[in-house]
């Protein structure tokens, strides 16, 4: 039951990390590319 809980804050915490790298002025596109190249996870 724990891991269910910890699923979302795992899949926010990656989200927030590739606004992170938007933000610090990484082009969309490269990001779009790097989110292929990881597995769409």
């Amino acid at each position: 039951m724990n891991s269910e809980l910890k699923k979302p804050i795992q899949n926010q915490r990656g989200k927030l990390g590739w606004i992170f790298l938007w933000l610090i002025g990484i082009p969309v596109p490269i990001l779009l590319i790097l989110f292929l190249v990881r597995g769409c996870t």
